[in-house]
């Protein structure tokens, strides 16, 4: 895992299935570090988001459990900001209510519904950075940017096409 730098933008990406749209790598420059949140689709994914940043992933419900690049869940503090990074699979249906209730993290990162979504629900912030992967269910491929500075969390949502 990271240092925990006072200052750090994430690259926040998920669902990708196998697919990395050429234009990631713009939507993701000068990130420090990327966070998959499920779906990936294969070795080749974190190895091409690896020439971006480094790369930390969670395996989605469509992934290979037993691959040693992915986590079941990431837990982590930056710039004194509490991650949490799960597919989101594991609570069926994930909403960010549910989320809450399970996780006590700042910012809880999912992905699962591939529908981009942003929410403040109390002094927790949920982020599904949507799918970046294959259009699917009529939905823009997207990432997010989260942004950590002075132990605030803002985040911005990318669009790739």
């Amino acid at each position: 895992m990271p240092d925990d730098p006072r200052s750090v933008v994430v690259g926040l990406i998920s669902d990708t299935h196998g697919l990395l749209r050429p234009s990631v790598h713009e939507a993701l420059a000068g990130v420090d570090l990327i966070l998959h949140a499920g779906d990936v689709g294969g070795d080749d994914i974190l190895d091409e988001l690896g020439i971006i940043a480094p790369v930390y992933a969670v395996y989605g419900n469509t992934d290979d459990t037993t691959d040693p690049r992915l986590e079941q869940e990431l837990v982590m503090e930056l710039g004194g900001v509490s991650i949490h990074v799960s597919h989101g699979h594991e609570i069926g249906s994930p909403t960010p209510e549910r989320l809450v209730a399970k996780y006590s993290q700042d910012v809880i990162v999912y992905g699962h519904t591939h529908k981009q979504l942003m929410t403040q629900l109390g002094k927790q912030l949920v982020i599904n950075p949507g799918a970046a992967g294959q259009r699917r269910f009529k939905l823009a491929p997207a990432v997010a940017r989260l942004t950590i500075e002075n132990g605030l969390a803002r985040v911005e949502t990318v669009s790739l096409d």
